[in-house]
């Protein structure tokens, strides 16, 4: 592909046009310095913020925003941690509140065992936040006919779990992944269940817009390291994905051409 046309690769959200479409979670990490050194190393210029868990209180604790300027990147408040549509809802209100973020990251969550979400709660979630003016990116099921719903409620991006949060199991339904890509007309961003570089790679290369990593990157044994590992297999992906892969055979066919042999 030449030079000209990987400039026109726009990834955009809602109205928020990202560089990079390697989105970073802010959780998990040693401090907030190793977190912030991760987020620069991995390019991403978007991160998610779990809401419930800012310091807001204890002024003699340190704060993200001593570490990450929300001015330079973009926060992505979360409502990582609740069960029902109504804690969801508070939450994101507060985060409106605190920050006027109106993107934000809505996830409502079914059972502590599995963290798999609750999509009557998110769906009924998504309606009254869209309503409210929010631009919605919806942590939900690897189910079609339930992304598709979420999309006719407005949502404002979809992300598919590729396998339970902080699994680490990468994708373990691409058919599903695949169907939810084609049928999609918001960004797509695979969320939860990325272990390491090569299932975000695989993610890219199936057509999704971006992925969302956040244990991956932060309980390797090299946090920093990993996160480049991440910020490279993303535009591999991509690169991958946009030049357009070979035909699979079933059969071989020589590498060099067969006319003219001598």
């Amino acid at each position: 592909m030449e030079e000209g046309s990987l400039k026109k690769d726009i990834f955009k959200v809602a109205n928020k046009k990202l560089k990079s479409r390697l989105i970073v979670g802010t959780g998990k990490y040693k401090n907030f310095r190793e977190t912030a050194q991760a987020v620069k190393e991995s390019g991403a210029d978007m991160v998610t913020v779990a809401v419930r868990r800012i310091n807001i209180l204890d002024k003699k604790k340190p704060i993200l925003t001593d570490y990450l300027n929300p001015k330079k990147i973009i926060y992505l408040p979360n409502t990582a941690g609740c069960f029902t549509s109504d804690d969801a809802l508070r939450t994101l209100r507060l985060a409106r509140e605190m920050g006027g973020w109106k993107l934000v990251k809505l996830e409502v969550l079914g059972d502590k065992k599995t963290l798999y979400p609750n999509m009557i709660e998110t769906i009924k979630s998504t309606k009254v936040l869209v309503k409210e003016g929010f631009k919605v990116m919806v942590y939900c099921t690897d189910d079609p006919l339930l992304a598709k719903k979420l999309e006719d409620c407005g949502a404002s991006a979809i992300m598919p779990l590729a396998s339970p949060i902080g699994s680490g199991l990468g994708i373990q339904n691409k058919v599903n992944i695949s169907l939810i890509i084609k049928q999609s007309k918001v960004p797509v961003v695979v969320d939860a269940g990325i272990g390491t570089a090569s299932d975000a790679t695989i993610a890219m290369e199936m057509g999704c817009d971006g992925v969302l990593i956040n244990s991956a990157i932060a309980n390797a044994k090299n946090p920093i390291r990993m996160a480049r590992a991440f910020k490279n297999a993303v535009i591999s992906g991509r690169d991958s994905y946009l030049s357009g892969r070979m035909k699979k055979n079933f059969f071989a066919i020589p590498s060099s051409p067969t006319d003219g042999i001598i």
